[in-house]
């Protein structure tokens, strides 16, 4: 029988999810007690579920397991051949990645291109000042095509879902800016050779340079469009944009990050004063490439990424999903070394499935059964993921329980103050009291985490949406409130639990609040 506290809790969660706008959508939530292992509530907990980026909670703990949260990637410079008493290198250099993906995104004491002059100054003090060869940008560490299984294609040209590689710099993207200083359609792009682009943009003439001069005093006009095929380094530029003081900022993905980080590579050669005659050449898998150990290369020096627990920490706050992927694919390559995937006749032949098979035998350890949990890659941007709300909290309850638990709790967004949560859940009963995981795709939403209940029970819950298509008013714009908000009042209620009264009531939830899109 339910006590009175949890009873009025369950009731106004069930009231909630039962209202008629959510009769073609499914709900699945589960609520249990940390200390206790007592269940308050599930609905639909047993079902599978679209996660979006609760999927990174997965990746986080497995990459802990194995790795270790001092894990570190390393990237490596070679030359081909010892360099002449002279300053001269006749060979080429080797930009060997392993997946960092931290490498050029910088921070508060280093610039984003610090990492290319410390190998190009490494170079420097070996006394090379003229190199007779090519930079060679190698990403062949890792076996696989360079985007996750089941991403889909109109993501792909977006910074979101950018190119995975062993060899990645700078998040793999590029920005974007068009227009600016008082003209229409100049196109510049940071850094600058990253990408061929086709501008066609025009300026509006005649009757539609009155509706756009009329419509950009609310800034609603600009119908302009960019279009990258996948696989191709070609950006079309197309549509009109009247002159504006103000340039217009993308953030895109990189179309082949291994040659980026060589060109840059190259910049910094030429900030160090060192010539390069060649030019830059890719490796990129299912072509061979170096070996791991650099045998027969003149080793020049590395770069370190910061350690994983840092990494998780960016990944979780930040619902990064190439840091995601390349995680997961870092726990594949340590596992293929043993060449045996235990729940499969042959062994997988691509990183990344390498990584899933060590996910499924995670999972056993933990004791979730099969078919609780089908994922297909790292960060959640794929619509083959499946989990049920119950795998979540009991991965989260295992979690809670290892030596690296403490570590994911501070990784996590908090509600109200920081991360994917700095503008979410800013009530008294939630604001610094949730630890949570966001998850958004179209038509499928997620929340799933830690919160301490207003009667200081420490919860563990998992709340998932998905098929939910907003209501409609008559002129087609969705109707209040976002889906994430609905998420972001059930987690009031699951928090108010063991009060008197105090918990949001379904139809009584305070204000919807801006909410940023993460994937």
């Amino acid at each position: 029988m339910m006590r009175p506290a949890q009873k009025r809790v369950a009731d106004a969660l069930e009231a909630y999810i039962k209202q008629p706008r959510f009769g073609h959508a499914q709900w699945g939530l589960q609520v249990v007690d940390l200390d206790t292992g007592k269940l308050l509530f599930q609905h639909n907990a047993d079902k599978l579920f679209i996660p979006a980026s609760n999927t990174k909670l997965y990746t986080a703990a497995l990459a802990l397991s194995v790795l270790g949260p001092r894990f570190r990637f390393h990237t490596s410079l070679f030359a081909s051949r010892v360099p002449s008493a002279n300053g001269v290198l006749h060979g080429s250099l080797v930009l060997y990645g392993r997946g960092d993906p931290a490498l050029g995104q910088g921070n508060n004491t280093q610039p984003p291109n610090d990492w290319a002059d410390r190998l190009a100054s490494a170079l420097r003090l070996r006394g090379v000042r003229v190199v007779h060869g090519d930079i060679i940008a190698d990403d062949t560490y890792y076996s696989g095509p360079p985007f996750g299984s089941g991403w889909e294609a109109n993501d792909l040209e977006n910074s979101y879902a950018p190119g995975v590689s062993a060899l990645s710099v700078q998040g793999n993207s590029f920005t974007l800016a068009l227009g600016g200083s008082g003209q229409c359609c100049t196109v510049r792009t940071d850094p600058a050779a990253v990408v061929h682009v086709v501008n066609t943009l025009h300026a509006p003439s005649g009757s539609q340079a009155t509706a756009a001069s009329d419509a950009d005093a609310t800034g609603s006009y600009d119908p302009l469009g960019l279009y990258r095929a996948p696989g191709s380094d070609r950006l079309y530029v197309f549509g009109s944009r009247r002159p504006s003081a103000v340039p217009r900022i993308f953030t895109l993905s990189a179309p082949d990050p291994a040659r980026l980080a060589g060109s840059l590579l190259a910049d910094a050669l030429t900030r160090q004063g060192i010539r390069l005659t060649g030019r830059i050449r890719v490796l990129h898998w299912p072509n061979a490439g170096t070996p791991d150990d650099g045998r027969h290369l003149i080793h020049i020096s590395d770069i370190r990424s910061p350690p994983l627990s840092d990494l998780v920490g960016h990944m979780l706050k930040e619902s990064d999903n190439l840091y995601a992927q390349l995680l997961l694919m870092a726990v594949g390559k340590r596992t293929s070394v043993s060449g045996v995937c235990v729940d499969q006749k042959h062994p997988p032949t691509l990183t990344a499935n390498w990584g899933l098979c060590a996910m499924r035998a995670l999972m056993r350890r933990i004791g979730e059964p099969n078919g609780s949990l089908h994922l297909e890659e790292g960060s959640g941007l794929s619509r083959k993921d499946l989990v049920t709300p119950e795998a979540t909290t009991h991965l989260l309850a295992w979690i809670q329980r290892q030596p690296f638990g403490g570590i994911v709790r501070k990784a996590l967004p908090e509600a109200g103050m920081n991360g994917t949560l700095e503008y979410r859940l800013q009530g008294p009963l939630t604001e610094g009291r949730v630890q949570a995981k966001t998850g958004t795709l179209h038509y499928a939403y997620a929340l799933s985490g830690y919160v301490t209940a207003a009667n200081g029970a420490h919860l563990v819950f998992s709340i998932m949406l998905n098929n939910y298509a907003r209501p409609l008013d008559t002129s087609g714009m969705s109707v209040a409130p976002r889906p994430q908000h609905d998420i972001d009042a059930l987690t009031t209620i699951i928090a108010g639990y063991g009060t008197a009264g105090n918990a949001t009531l379904p139809g009584h939830a305070e204000p919807a609040q801006t909410v940023q899109s993460v994937h």
